[in-house]
């Protein structure tokens, strides 16, 4: 397959289509450990996948669409698994383009995505999972992601998870002069500790696994703070008024008896997978709330931001246009330059063959004279290709990829493996249709 006619194939798993235990149940240990199963599967040449505390994707670019789908299942991300949406090739694109605009995420408009998507396209790069269809992808995607928190107000108001949390518990206590803990010192974890100093809390803990980054982020809060490691989580937390806990360990890191002599706590959980016990729930005087639960806190800022959100999505949807047109472009000149390629093969020899007729005829043919005869067979080629060229962009540009294959046959069968989309499996739908 050559590197602009491959296909994309994506599996999303989120919090719009699965619940919490099947968005556990579709996480990888890692992004890492699942681009390299994704890169293991022989058919697929490039792979992307972007792991948050709520949602999974996975895309890898195959020659035909039943490949990739085939890849993706085989490496743990089955399109036919509970929770799961496949995509095909331009839904794909277009959801990728919506991901990084903040559309698709609990928080619309949200920041925090479009640094989740870059850091993952990095990963996805030193993986060796970047080619020339998923840089373009990802690349116009995180563009999309720029503009549309640069030139619209998508962004305003509740714009992060962590803000969102600490919005949820200001609804249940009063966080104005209390003790904050915060668990995980990640870019959510941050993001709470900001949104806790902004709300007044009179202190605000920060506890991570390796002390120095939570320190990092307690230097950064505009409120007194403290720093500590996990293994002073349960004492923290039994003398908190509110919690947010946002870490990526795979075990919980809070659990009914660290909260049983926390008396009248609030907290609220942002891990994926959870990083407290659901029996936490049940202890007395102690309120846990979960991904799902912030629901009604985005909700309240939804309407202000429809109408910039319809400003993103006609702004996506030009930039989804424009990139389908340069795949389009890509996948017809791979087809012209094979095409090409094929009728210089085809003038060198019969260049060859004349000048060898002449020189048996009339002894030897100078520099000149072979210069007019490659000439002469130059312009043949040109003159014969340009209405067959033409025919190719417009038929890329229609999605008939029936003519190209037709194309191939004739110019250079032994290019047929490598097109960009089943071809007989397309033609046999296109029949069944007509049918």
């Amino acid at each position: 397959m050559n590197g602009n006619t491959g296909v994309v194939s994506g599996v999303r798993v989120s919090h719009e289509s699965a619940s919490l235990t099947e968005l556990e149940a579709a996480s990888a240990g890692s992004e890492t450990d699942a681009l390299e199963a994704l890169l293991s599967q022989p058919p697929v040449e490039e792979a992307f996948v972007v792991q948050t505390c709520h949602r999974s994707e996975a895309y890898v670019v195959a020659a035909d669409g039943t490949t990739g789908r085939r890849a993706l299942a085989n490496a743990g991300f089955d399109p036919a698994a509970a929770g799961a949406v496949g995509m095909g090739h331009e839904e794909s694109l277009r959801h990728l383009l919506r991901v990084a605009a903040g559309l698709e995420s609990l928080v619309v408009g949200e920041d925090q995505i479009l640094g989740q998507i870059r850091d993952a396209y990095d990963r996805a790069k030193d993986a060796g999972g970047i080619g020339h269809v998923l840089r373009q992808a990802v690349t116009k995607a995180i563009h999309v992601g720029e503009r549309a928190r640069t030139e619209t107000a998508i962004n305003e108001g509740v714009t992060s998870l962590g803000s969102a949390a600490v919005e949820l518990a200001a609804r249940e206590t009063d966080v104005a002069g209390g003790t904050a803990l915060v668990v995980g010192a990640g870019e959510m974890g941050a993001l709470a500790a900001k949104a806790f100093a902004a709300a007044d809390a009179g202190r605000v803990v920060v506890a991570n696994r390796t002390v120095e980054r939570a320190e990092r982020v307690a230097e950064a809060v505009d409120a007194p703070t403290a720093a500590t490691d996990l293994g002073d989580v349960d004492e923290r937390a039994a003398a908190a008024d509110v919690v947010v806990t946002a870490t990526a360990s795979a075990d919980y890191v809070l659990d009914d008896d660290a909260l049983a002599a926390a008396g009248e706590t609030v907290v609220v959980d942002l891990a994926q997978p959870r990083d407290v016990h659901p029996a936490a729930d049940g202890v007395c005087g102690v309120s846990v709330f979960d991904l799902g639960d912030l629901e009604s806190v985005t909700a309240s800022t939804r309407e202000q931001r429809e109408r910039a959100a319809q400003q993103v999505e006609a702004m996506l949807e030009a930039e989804f246009q424009r990139l389908l047109a340069q795949y389009k472009r890509k996948r017809a000149d791979e087809v012209i330059a094979r095409m090409y390629e094929s009728a210089d093969r085809l003038k060198a020899r019969e260049v060859s063959t004349a000048v060898s007729q002449l020189e048996a005829v009339g002894g030897e043919v100078s520099e000149e004279e072979r210069e007019v005869v490659e000439s002469m067979a130059d312009a043949l080629v040109s003159q014969l290709l340009a209405a067959p060229t033409k025919s190719l962009r417009d038929a890329a540009e229609q999605d008939d990829w029936s003519t190209i294959a037709t194309a191939l046959e004739l110019f250079d069968p032994e290019f047929e493996d490598g097109m960009p989309f089943d071809v007989e499996q397309d033609a046999l739908a296109q029949a069944e249709s007509e049918d």
